[in-house]
């Protein structure tokens, strides 16, 4: 028996050698580096627009053309690590988003970056569904794994928590290009380490790949995020916000009738009809949502009713990133006490509880204090219950479909990333008075709301498969 394939029995869930040590520190590395990506651009946007001579209003594309690519191919990708290989692919994506920082960080002209983007875009795609896969096949179901799920989302909130003040920070002390050429760095070193720490399942047989399933999803997920990104930008009720949307929604059914046809579908409805990957999934998708939304109303509030600078308002929101990392610690001990799905419920009624003083806030700045108490214990509380939702909906799942249940669990919290600000930007403009502060309130209501629905969403429909008791180590 091969390393590679002895993997497909996963040792014991607490014990672990130093072989497993470093392929983990490998994977979240990597996984660290891509949240970050999600945000790091933020800040510098003006700056790339100036020297690269953008239009303003062309812009958005730098993050639009990533976010397109990184939730739109996700679900394809995820599926294609599970037939051809989870670290094979791991690999191949990193090198890909090697390539695209690279040239990213010496684009001269606004249609080679954009195309960088796409390609880190790509890059995500591929690395984040097989990463996960990987870390969830090196671990049995139980302690062990929670553990570096725990880490694993952690670390990325950490990411898409601190990538903005990176960005701000490279682009005022050296440049914008920074931001892309730290990610060079990181992908030599993952290239050079990963070949001799990471071990996947051996691939016996390459059942067909389903191209029509894959086409169709996949143009689905980009007709969706480019239907939300447009309606943040434009209104919802704007015909290129809605039309992709409405779009979307018809080649989802004709992705479904799809799978229900062809021999080896892209996405097995047998998965799908799992109880603890469907609706852990849409969990996913709220608590990615509704944290990284949240910090819309809030930026607003600091800023345009406190009258806070930009730097002050970002120093706030470390508190948030404080408590995002905690919880991420916090998430697999609440796990081990109670269960995963009980920590989502846990998770989501702290979160919520957290949010809702929020939706009173006033002009005062005595409410500064309370804000970083309540957005610390909040962040905290997300992250528990993120941590619960990977746990979830990756339980029961044979090995030979963690790629897809993996991928899922990618496209949901990608799609909760971009859905939920274009959301909240929507209530604060419709209520919105003399002042925003109205808008801001009624929008942090529907965002502690949500929360609550997601408690109520999972504590009715999430059913947790049994688990077989783990092995004893030794």
């Amino acid at each position: 028996m091969t390393a590679d394939e002895r993997i497909d029995a996963p040792p014991a869930p607490v014990r672990t050698n130093p072989r497993q040590r470093f392929a983990v520190a490998v994977l979240l590395t990597a996984n660290f580096t891509l949240a970050v990506d999600f945000s790091v651009l933020n800040v510098a946007l003006p700056h790339i627009g100036r020297d690269l001579g953008f239009a303003t209003a062309d812009l958005q594309w730098i993050i639009t053309a990533f976010s397109l690519c990184a939730a739109g191919s996700t679900l394809f990708f995820g599926r294609v690590a599970d037939l051809f290989g989870r670290k094979r692919l791991f690999l191949i994506g990193i090198v890909v988003l090697g390539v695209a920082s690279l040239v990213a960080g010496v684009a001269g002209t606004p249609a080679v970056l954009i195309g960088a983007r796409i390609g880190q875009g790509i890059a995500t795609a591929m690395v984040t569904p097989a990463a996960l896969a990987l870390l969830t096949t090196m671990f049995a179901e139980g302690p062990g794994r929670a553990r570096v799920l725990g880490l694993s989302g952690a670390l990325m909130a950490a990411g898409f928590t601190t990538g903005a003040a990176l960005g701000g920070v490279l682009t005022g002390l050296v440049s914008w290009r920074w931001a892309f050429f730290i990610n060079v760095i990181v992908a030599v070193f993952v290239l050079v380490v990963a070949p001799f720490v990471l071990t996947d399942r051996a691939v016996t047989r390459r059942p067909t790949l389903d191209l029509p399933g894959a086409v169709v999803v996949t143009v689905a997920l980009v007709a969706l995020v480019f239907g939300i990104t447009t309606a943040g930008q434009s209104g919802w009720f704007t015909p290129t916000a809605w039309g992709p949307i409405v779009a979307a929604v018809v080649l989802f059914a004709v992705f479904i009738v799809i799978e229900s046809r062809v021999a080896e579908p892209l996405v097995s409805p047998a998965l799908l009809r799992r109880s603890n990957v469907a609706w852990g999934n849409v969990a996913g998708l709220l608590a990615f949502a509704t944290e990284t939304a949240l910090v819309f109303p809030l930026t607003l509030y600091l800023q345009e009713i406190l009258g806070f600078t930009a730097v002050i308002a970002g120093l706030v929101f470390a508190f948030l990133g404080v408590g995002t990392v905690l919880g991420g610690f916090l998430g697999p001990r609440v796990i081990g006490r109670v269960d995963a799905k009980r920590a989502i419920v846990i998770g989501f009624v702290v979160q919520g509880a957290a949010t809702l003083p929020l939706a009173f806030v006033s002009d005062s700045s005595v409410w500064v204090i309370p804000l970083l108490v309540v957005t610390f214990i909040g962040g905290a509380a997300n992250l528990v219950a993120i941590v619960g939702y990977t746990v979830t909906s990756t339980a029961g799942v044979p090995l030979a479909e963690q790629g897809l249940a993996t991928g899922l669990i990618t496209m949901s919290q990608q799609v909760g990333i971009t859905l939920g600000t274009p959301v909240l930007s929507a209530i604060v403009t419709a209520s919105a008075g003399a002042t925003l502060l109205p808008g801001i309130q009624a929008s942090i209501g529907v965002d502690a709301a949500l929360c609550i629905a997601g408690a109520i969403v999972v504590g009715l429909l999430v059913r947790l498969p049994t688990v077989p008791a783990a092995p004893r180590a030794g």
